[in-house]
Order: structure tokens, then sequence, then C-alpha cells
């Protein structure tokens, strides 16, 4: 299944083996990458990963998927001009880094991860929504209307229902794409946007992180999903059954996406497959990402019926 609705969701996807070559490359500076990287993961109760003796993460092997660039509503060359076989090598290397690699046989394939990626579309600012000006402007007319001798009470009332009912127009529509965003790239996982609790908090001096997350849904940001799903079952016999999925965005304010997807992919790394049981956001480090060296192995196309 998709990151959200239904799009392709019973369509064979493209599949990408890419080699992760083991020696050492040349690292990937995070400088010029800023903001506040954010990750949800959810694991399924049927997926365990085996353990070696020394206590680490036993070796899974997977293909790519292309779930496809999800778009958005800026155009921005650092993200348009990328592939998805782009955006695959990128992510190998941290996948790489908790013991999932690429495997060229299918039937020695454990994992399909289905890659969507994108940028947000937010809501207009306050100060450049229509709707926001209707309600201002009506408002003045009702002031007008008051100052008058004798004031027009009825007038001013009618006016000033109209600008409430508007005005509460906007706001549903915001919390709407709000909620939409906040689904797409992790932030309901916080349970504090498009909820009671959310939207008590936010009126009270306990809602510092409902407004900081609001916020931040609020600015464009650049978002990857991956979706693992059981290769085998799906090969075989068609049937979907996701067993875990991470999302994880940035600011795409101030940032390319060609340069903060390996920073952010390589924090977001330590949630794949494990659950971060809530929202993770944290401030981009300084320092250096190592990915390591990647090179495609190919594209796959579906098997013939």
């Amino acid at each position: 299944m998709p990151p959200f609705g239904k799009r392709n969701a019973e369509v064979w996807p493209l599949l990408l083996w890419v080699a992760v070559l083991v020696f050492p490359a040349d690292a990937m500076a995070a400088a010029g990458v800023d903001g506040v990287t954010a990750v949800s993961a959810k694991v399924s109760s049927d997926y365990i990963r085996g353990k070696l003796s020394d206590g680490s993460f036993q070796p899974e092997t997977y293909a790519f998927g292309s779930g496809g660039n999800w778009g958005g509503d800026i155009k921005d060359a650092t993200i348009d001009n990328l592939s998805f076989v782009d955006v695959a090598k990128i992510i190998a290397g941290p996948l790489a880094s908790q013991k999932y690699f690429p495997a060229k046989d299918p039937n020695k394939t454990k994992l399909l991860i289905m890659v969507y990626w994108g940028t947000t579309t937010v809501p207009p600012k306050a100060q450049d929504d229509v709707m926001y000006e209707e309600y201002n402007a009506a408002l003045a007319e009702s002031r007008i209307l008051m100052a008058q001798i004798p004031p027009q009470v009825d007038e001013a009332n009618a006016v000033l229902t109209s600008a409430l009912h508007t005005l509460a127009i906007a706001n549903h529509m915001r919390d709407e794409l709000d909620f939409k965003n906040a689904a797409m790239i992790g932030y309901s996982a916080s349970g504090l946007i498009g909820t009671d609790e959310g939207n008590y908090l936010k009126h009270t001096a306990l809602g510092i992180d409902q407004r900081d997350e609001v916020n931040e849904i609020e600015q464009n940001r650049y978002f990857v999903v991956l979706m693992a799903y059981d290769f085998q079952l799906l090969w075989k016999e068609r049937k979907h059954k996701l067993l875990w999925e991470t999302r994880f965005s940035i600011d795409e304010l101030h940032n390319a996406f060609d340069k903060a997807l390996p920073v952010m992919a390589r924090f977001a790394s330590q949630y794949f497959g494990e659950p971060t049981k809530g929202l993770v956001r944290t401030r981009v480090p300084e320092g250096q990402v190592d990915i390591g060296e990647v090179k495609s192995l190919g594209e796959v196309k579906p098997p013939s019926k």
C-alpha cells in the first residue's frame, strides 16, 4: 500500500537492486543542511528481527520498489530532477548501516522496500489567505457600523456573523490540510494534531509542543516514506503484508533535497525496522555523514503472468 490512499496498490512495482560497496568512500558533509528532522516509525507485530550471537541484528535482504515522487506545490530542481534510482542509491547506505542489504536473487529477497518522496503542500500564510482577508475586512466594516450615531447594531451583528462563518471555514480548511500532512509525514504519531487533546492543549501553557509541530508542518517539508513488505508473499501470492514503515522529513526552507536526504536518512536509519513509539524530532547535527559508495545493479520488470 502507498503511504496514504490506494494509488497503485495492485500494480507490481518496478524493482531495483542496489549494491552497497563496503570499502570507504568520501564523506558527505552535513554543512548547508539545517532544520528539524522528524521521524515516525511503526513495526508489525509479525516482524521480529533475528539477532546474531554477538547481539547484533541478523542481515536481511531487500529489493527497492518505486513509489514515486508525490510532488508538492513549489518548483524545486533539487528534488524534481532526482529519479527513483538517485533516491534509492542515497537511502541504500543508511539501510546497510542497519544490516539491510540488497539481494539480486528474488528467491532470497526478504523485503520489498517501497520508496516514496516529495514536498508537502501547506496552507497559505494568514496574511496571504483570501478568506482571512475577507474576515478582517468584515471586522473593519462591523466596527464602522457600530461607530455610527446611532450604532447600526443589527447590520454590524450580521456582518460579524458572516465574518465568523468565513473564519470557521478558513480554519477548518487549514486544519484538514494540517492533518493530511501530519498523517503523510508521520507527525500524527504524536497525537497532537487533529485530535481533541491537541486542540485543547494549543490554548494552554502546555501546548508548546503542539504549536511547534503545527508551525513545522505549516512550512513546506521534504519527506521520504519507506514501507517494507514481505517480498516472498507479494512475489508468490500477490498479497501485501506491511512489516514496517518509516516516515522522515526535514524543513524545505534553506535546504536542498539532494543534500538533505543523506543527512535525514542517516538519522532516520536507527528506526529502520524499529518503532519510534511516537514522533522523534531533532535539530540536524553538525558533522559528517558517511553513507558508503553505491551503484545500481539495474531494474527488474514485473514477471510475466
